[in-house]
């Protein structure tokens, strides 16, 4: 494959390029099972490979794909053969410098690449993961808000559950690039109390694609407003999606 921009031969698909400092590659959606992990390399919308290396039509986005496969180690072995697996998976998306990263199956596999590298992940549940990311992709374009997590929380309460537990898991929200705002609400002592320490729900969107944070800490709960930048339910139901994948991931589930 050629670099889009400049021509430059690539080493392979959806590479980086190293000549005229450009990414080929917008996304990347990750197939992870234990023992194998596929990775497919898409463009822009609608701005498709070229060359020999490609093996679809110049208009779609698919630039190709990549397989990294490991032999699941058990015991004590089991954590460094995990680490290897997700350090190979992380080199081929450092390679292509995407903007965003769609992950979808084995949930110990996505975890461990997530501490290996730094791109906001999106998790995608369907049996085609590749076609729904498409589908996805061309049916929102949804405003990416670059501000700071810790510059996003405000409002007239300031007091949150849970201590610094309770920060994190807003921190949590607010790191989304879909997130432009979450506002803390009143604290209520009057709920059912609980053992398993401070847990953290995204409910339903409302008509305007903004979204309800509740935190629940022993007998006290706390609904925090999430202003997203969807515009409608459909829109804010899927960043909901992913903002409880993000929790789950971040164990507050």
């Amino acid at each position: 494959m050629e670099c889009r921009h400049c021509a430059s031969p690539l080493e392979k698909p959806g590479d980086f390029c190293l000549v005229c400092r450009e990414a080929n590659t917008e996304a990347i959606v990750l197939e992870a099972a234990r023992e194998r992990a596929t990775l497919t390399m898409l463009a822009a919308d609608g701005d498709g490979g070229d060359g020999a290396d490609s093996a679809r039509r110049d208009d779609d986005p698919i630039l190709g794909e990549t397989t990294i496969t490991t032999m699941p180690e058990d015991g004590e072995n089991e954590v460094v053969e995990l680490r290897n697996f997700a350090g190979l998976i992380g080199d081929e998306i450092r390679r292509k410098r995407p903007e965003e990263v769609y992950a979808g199956g084995d949930r110990a596999v996505i975890q461990a690449v997530r501490e290996d590298i730094h791109h906001q992940f999106y998790r995608v549940e369907d049996e085609e993961p590749v076609d729904a990311v498409l589908e996805r992709r061309g049916n929102r374009a949804l405003d990416v808000v670059q501000t700071p997590p810790a510059e996003k929380i405000g409002g007239s309460h300031s007091t949150l559950i849970g201590g610094r537990t309770g920060m994190r898991a807003i921190r949590t929200v607010a790191g989304h690039p879909h997130v432009k705002k979450v506002i803390p609400g009143p604290i209520d002592a009057g709920g059912k109390g609980s053992q398993s320490g401070l847990r953290a729900k995204v409910t339903r969107a409302d008509d305007g694609g903004n979204v309800r944070m509740l935190l629940r800490d022993g007998s006290s709960v706390q609904e925090n407003r999430v202003v997203t930048t969807a515009r409608d339910r459909e829109m804010g139901e899927r960043i909901r999606e992913d903002l409880n994948e993000v929790l789950t991931d971040a164990e507050f589930q």
